[in-house]
């Protein structure tokens, strides 16, 4: 494969201090750690470096650099700003990264409305009562009046009150997400994990998670503020071209990193200089590579330049090789004969071991997204024309296997209970060889007449019946599966809303794994405890993904139930990552609080409900012309009938 190189950025900042203070969000950046003599230096240049361990390079110019990746030497560069000063001491043990804790230590500049309180006898004395105690009331003024004038009043002042209630939570909200933004050569880059200030051990949740960053992004953006994700964007795109490497092995070119963290690194006179520190998957638990990473920093970039405008940065050299090097990777050729791709366990928002190795919904619903997202993207010339090809066959083929052979509902249950196994023809019914006693004692019960959903998982002789929430959501908000599935999708939701919102929206995947599946399954995982974190614990993030899709199809009153019903726990249970118990009930019992994908989903959510319109942008309506592009027609041998005829004519009704 010829090298690539990747265009460096261009200069981010130069910033001489003492003291010219940068600002986010229209205020100023917290100072910490008496930073009156210090200065950096932030320009991007490609020089050589010395390497400093594992992925580490430090660059003794004291210049910010961009990675030049070139695939023959698999030599990569990090991006480190100088800082030339007091090196901090008594820093966190997270290292000293400069987290902006914006709003925490300014005053509130914003006007209040102030509530009128309502007290109706005296609101009657003073329209009625003119001429003293004696004062007759007008004629036709009966008691009866006088009681709904009261109730009128009191009405009024629950709602006042209620008002109230929302927008100091919004307002904490917005105080929280911006006290996790975290700063990088002076500039915002993104947004910690967690921040709550309680958590001594806070693992890997002080860090900047690219999954976790999406609602983060979409509040900024969604509220006028694209600098932090412009940000984000192009710093993790050249970190995507960094050496990864887990015992002398390298995974292919275009991974993005799960995270990164912002270290400072001493160096000599009381110097130091800031570094980005990415993981991708060697620190993780488990060791797994982020397939979705890559998946959710294409489908940002669209929403950055539908939201704001501004597709100059998609055009640019850089972000082109980036979306193709992401997207050359995920098609790649392998042993598959699916079009879905192929996964191990925990590589996706459910990142421990649940049994969703292989072809996950999560996954395909995200790739069938930035498959989309490229094509829009991608600049169209002779250098793209193939890949552009290969993405429309690939999409094609992903929609109808999706929407063919994931679908159940009744009738498509009955269907299975019925098969025929070991068929070996081309015609056969049961492609995958499916046993019918696969099929759950509980879903023949729970499944309701109108409604249906994907299925989790398919693999031969393989079907995962549970519910997972964000793969059914992201299929109706990309389209990857049909308008009649869309609907069905949310009547589902609709008709077992205590199964899968119960007392706090969502549960990330219905039902629990228990017993003796618990076991084997999880490996006796003693967080993912039936009905607790990725076992069927419920996630307020997922929020916002839901917004979309009810939005889409028009099903407003589910998602304003929803919304109501985390407002009312959210704040006052700190903005948990997650709950547990059947229904949502408890707090998760390792859950992080001030979890910021929480109060950035929240967030989100409230302003897609007070703004449908601009859902619009999120969301993909149906491709027809997907339903004309078969690989089949391609084909000279005619081994096979292509069934694509019958699935169309169901889409199309």
């Amino acid at each position: 494969m010829q090298s690539i190189n990747l265009i460096t950025m261009t200069p981010c900042c130069r910033i001489l201090i003492p003291c010219r203070s940068n600002s986010f969000l229209g205020l100023p950046f917290r100072k910490t750690h008496n930073l009156s003599n210090f200065r950096q230096k932030c320009d991007f240049h490609s020089y050589p470096s010395r390497i400093l361990g594992n992925g580490r390079i430090i660059n003794r110019t004291q210049k910010l650099f961009c990675v030049v990746r070139n695939s023959s030497c698999g030599q990569s560069r990090v991006f480190s700003s100088n800082c030339n000063g007091i090196n901090p001491i008594g820093a966190s043990k997270r290292g000293f990264h400069v987290i902006a804790s914006v709003a925490s230590d300014f005053r509130n500049h914003s006007t209040s409305v102030e509530k009128t309180r309502v007290n109706n006898d005296k609101n009657f004395e003073r329209i009625y009562v003119q001429g003293g105690l004696n004062a007759k009331k007008p004629l036709g003024l009966e008691n009866t009046d006088l009681d709904e004038h009261a109730a009128t009043g009191q009405h009024e002042k629950v709602e006042s009150v209620k008002e109230d209630e929302e927008s100091q939570t919004v307002k904490e909200a917005w105080r929280l997400l911006e006290n996790a933004v975290v700063t990088y050569c002076g500039s915002p880059i993104g947004t910690l994990a967690a921040n709550d200030p309680n958590d001594k051990l806070p693992l890997n949740y002080d860090q900047v998670f690219i999954r976790d960053f999406i609602p983060s992004a979409l509040a900024f953006l969604l509220k006028g503020e694209k600098e932090i994700v412009r940000n984000f964007l192009l710093h993790t795109l050249q970190l995507q071209s960094w050496e990864k490497t887990v015992d002398c092995y390298s995974p292919g070119q275009g991974l993005m990193p799960a995270s990164f963290k912002v270290r400072t690194v001493p160096l000599d006179d009381n110097k130091y200089e800031e570094v980005l520190d990415p993981d991708f998957g060697e620190s993780a638990i488990g060791r797994v590579a982020p397939v979705d990473s890559g998946l959710w920093w294409i489908i940002l970039l669209r929403a950055y330049g539908k939201i704001t405008g501004d597709y100059g940065l998609q055009e640019r050299v850089d972000v082109q090789t980036g979306i193709k090097l992401i997207i050359n990777l995920c098609l790649s050729d392998g042993f598959d004969m699916f079009p879905s791709l192929l996964v191990t366990d925990g590589s996706c928002m459910i990142d421990r071991r649940m049994g969703i190795h292989g072809h996950p919904l999560e996954i395909q619903a995200l790739f069938y997204s930035a498959l989309r997202c490229s094509r829009e993207l991608l600049s169209l010339d002779e250098g793209s024309k193939n890949l552009v090809n290969a993405i429309n066959n690939r999409l094609s083929a992903l929609s109808f296997h999706i929407r063919e052979y994931y679908w159940v509902d009744m009738k498509k249950i009955n269907e299975i209970y019925r098969y025929k196994t070991e068929e070996y023809s081309t015609e056969a019914t049961n492609k995958f060889n499916i046993y019918p006693e696969q099929i759950p004692h509980w879903l023949m019960d729970w499944i309701p007449e109108e409604g249906g959903y994907l299925i989790g998982n398919l693999q031969p002789a393989h079907m995962d019946f549970r519910f997972f929430t964000l793969g059914n959501l992201w299929s109706i908000v990309s389209s990857l599966s049909t308008p009649k599935q869309n609907e069905a999708i949310l009547n589902l939701i609709e008709a077992k809303w205590y199964d899968l919102v119960g007392l706090m929206p969502l549960k990330i995947c219905y039902p629990a794994l228990e017993s003796e599946d618990w076991r084997i399954i999880t490996g006796s995982d003693p967080k993912n405890t039936p009905w607790s974190y990725h076992n069927g614990g419920s996630w307020p993030t997922l929020l916002w993904q839901f917004m979309l899709a009810c939005i889409k199809m028009n099903r407003l009153d589910l998602a304003k139930k929803a919304v109501d019903l985390a407002e009312k726990r959210l704040r006052v249970d700190q903005w948990p990552e997650y709950y547990d118990t059947r229904y949502g009930k408890f707090t998760g019992k390792q859950a992080r609080l001030y979890q910021t994908w929480t109060i950035a989903g929240f967030l989100t959510s409230k302003m897609l409900l007070e703004n449908p319109e601009t859902a619009s942008l999120l969301f993909w309506e149906e491709d027809y012309d997907l339903l004309e592009i078969c690989v089949c027609a391609l084909k000279k041998s005619g081994r096979k009938k292509c069934s694509r005829g019958a699935a169309k004519s169901q889409i199309l009704v």
